[in-house]
């Protein structure tokens, strides 16, 4: 797991994880975290997060999501001159070119790819880049929204109106994905956004081997109840008692804090003056030039003044609004918003039903550490549980889900060191 906190102008909390399921040989997700290493670089680049979900035989599925997160953050931090949404997306086309050259050069690696969702977050703003299914959410004030479109057969289907959005006919693999770095040289990349950043705003990037598992409608109170290495810590294990069918992977970033700042997001609907000066003046400008000109040919010298007149009038008028836009304090480079996300909410919410579900599932994995006889710390379990009781007596759902989880997430990390204990045995299991 990776932990840290930046504190430039927003402090930023987060936390990783990547996990190799329970069903998989080797791990072909990767992820990575550039956090901005000082406050000009907040500034002017931000802090980048992303999640790959590679795919191909042997070790091309992990050679390819390694080599989108390890060359990817590079190249953005070196298009230092291009504004942040543009180097962005071309950091992405250039992981897309590099993962498709080297699958071309070695047969074992041809038609190797990756899934790939960048996080950007910068001062006010979030924006996100998108191939494949792997996913970025955004919680804020009770509502979960997930920012990206999965690049999958269901939703191209459900998107095109050949399928009801929500239902998913049996014949049809969940797991097609229509989109992905390196297998072909030309990829499209979707952008989302600018997403304005408030405090407390938390957002997960993750893996399908997550999401495949995991609903949206349990994700956002965990997310609401936890903190973001308590958060990565239990959606992982609950994919994991859920079959772990897939490698899961899941970053939680959470913003504690956006300060004022002078950048600027674009307006929605641009006027013509926020990106410069009118083409039209530079034509006036021009033909009354040429007009003045020809008066002042033919002698006609008061029209010559007056068309001369006119044209500085235009040209000046021009240069003012240049002007106006180089001073704008903009930086994201967008002329309007990306994308059309989100694409889907869900209430986020603690409730009882929330409750519930951690309940059983902490009910089950009491059940089969005593029919298994291992020895555990039972008080320190126990008590999690009768915390979590007193909470939902009380109709604090959130204390409940955060006490539940706890509860399970120190189960899980128990049943772990099981192997290094197979020789103790325990009987004594106390009641939730």
């Amino acid at each position: 797991m990776a932990d840290s906190v930046g504190a430039w102008n927003v402090a930023i909390e987060q936390s990783a994880l990547s996990d190799v399921g329970l069903r998989r040989a080797n791990n072909q997700d990767s992820f990575a975290i550039s956090l901005a290493v000082d406050e000009s670089d907040w500034q002017r680049r931000g802090s980048l997060l992303m999640v790959a979900d590679g795919m191909g035989a042997h070790a091309a599925g992990e050679l390819a999501s390694k080599m989108a997160c390890e060359s990817l953050p590079h190249t953005y931090r070196k298009l230092a001159d291009r504004p942040p949404a543009d180097a962005l997306r071309q950091a992405v086309l250039a992981a897309n070119a590099s993962i498709h050259e080297r699958g071309q050069a070695n047969a074992e690696f041809q038609g190797m790819g990756t899934t790939c969702s960048v996080l950007l977050l910068m001062p006010r703003a979030a924006i996100v880049a998108h191939v494949g299914d792997s996913r970025v959410y955004r919680l804020r004030a009770g509502r979960l929204e997930q920012l990206t479109f999965d690049h999958s057969l269901v939703w191209e289907m459900q998107a095109a109106g050949q399928m009801p959005r929500g239902e998913v006919a049996g014949f049809i693999p969940k797991n097609i994905i229509t989109r992905s770095l390196g297998p072909h040289a030309d990829v499209q990349v979707d952008m989302e956004g600018p997403f304005p950043l408030d405090a407390g705003d938390t957002f997960l990037l993750c893996s399908d081997g997550l999401s495949g598992q995991v609903k949206d409608e349990e994700i956002g109170p965990i997310l609401s109840a936890l903190s973001p290495g308590e958060a990565v810590r239990l959606l992982v294990d609950m994919a994991n008692l859920r079959g772990g069918p897939d490698n899961i992977t899941a970053i939680v970033a959470r913003v504690t804090a956006v300060p004022a700042t002078e950048i600027e997001l674009p307006p929605a609907d641009p006027s013509p003056t926020a990106a410069g000066a009118h083409p039209a003046l530079w034509v006036v400008m021009g033909l009354c030039v040429l007009l003045a000109l020809g008066l002042a040919a033919d002698r006609y010298y008061v029209g010559a003044l007056i068309g001369g007149l006119v044209a500085v009038a235009s040209g000046l008028i021009a240069l003012a609004q240049n002007a106006s836009k180089t001073s704008q304090p903009t930086r994201l480079g967008l002329d309007g918003p990306l994308g059309t996300g989100p694409h889907a909410a869900f209430v986020a919410t603690p409730r009882a039903e929330s409750v519930a579900v951690l309940c059983q599932m902490a009910q089950q994995l009491r059940e089969a550490a005593k029919d298994e006889h291992w020895t555990l710390d039972w008080a320190h379990f126990n008590n999690f549980g009768k915390q979590a009781q007193a909470a939902l007596a009380a109709g604090d759902f959130t204390r409940a889900v955060r006490q539940y989880a706890l509860a399970i997430s120190f189960m899980m990390s128990e049943i772990r060191r099981q192997p290094a204990r197979k020789d103790q045995r325990d009987s004594t299991v106390l009641d939730l």
